[in-house]
């Protein structure tokens, strides 16, 4: 609980930090039990609800407005980017059951993903390595590796192939 309350003064530092100042948001998160990698950017307007849940590998970022509600673990990779607006829930209620007591299932998104603008990753997700989750998606389904989803739920489009 004190931690939250703390966590309370630490989103001030945040949020209202310039919008180029990603090292020191990076420094934040990591005052409060984060662990950020080398040469992460994290929006100021990015809303990150419990930072000692967040783990985000080097060179990834994490858009304007995007909402990281993470309860339980969440889990960025390396060269990853969660787009504007995009919302990882790693928080859900077991229905089954009269009190709907609180789960925390963890989301892991792998290397070089791409979560684009709006896209909804649900608990207990992992997204693959190299996959794109396209806008507006709602992923509540394991994504595969290298393979683009899209739509509501998220549906196969098709395999992802890198050009150079």
């Amino acid at each position: 609980m004190f931690r939250r309350v703390l966590w309370g003064f630490g989103q001030f530092l945040f949020r209202f930090s310039p919008r180029p100042c990603f090292g020191w948001r990076c420094c934040i998160l990591r005052l409060f039990g984060a662990q950020i990698g080398h040469e992460v950017h994290i929006y100021n307007s990015a809303v990150i609800y419990f930072p000692w849940n967040l783990r985000v590998g080097d060179w990834s970022a994490i858009g304007e407005g995007a909402l990281i509600y993470n309860l339980g673990p969440v889990m960025i990779g390396k060269n990853v980017t969660v787009s504007q607006r995009a919302h990882l829930c790693a928080g859900t209620h077991d229905y089954r059951k009269p009190d709907m007591p609180l789960l925390k299932p963890p989301i892991t998104v792998l290397d070089r993903a791409w979560i684009c603008a709006d896209a909804f990753v649900g608990p207990g997700v992992t997204v693959g390595e190299g996959s794109v989750v396209g806008a507006r998606a709602v992923v509540m389904k394991n994504v595969e590796p290298w393979t683009v989803v899209a739509g509501n739920p998220a549906r196969f489009i098709k395999k992802r192939e890198l050009t150079e």
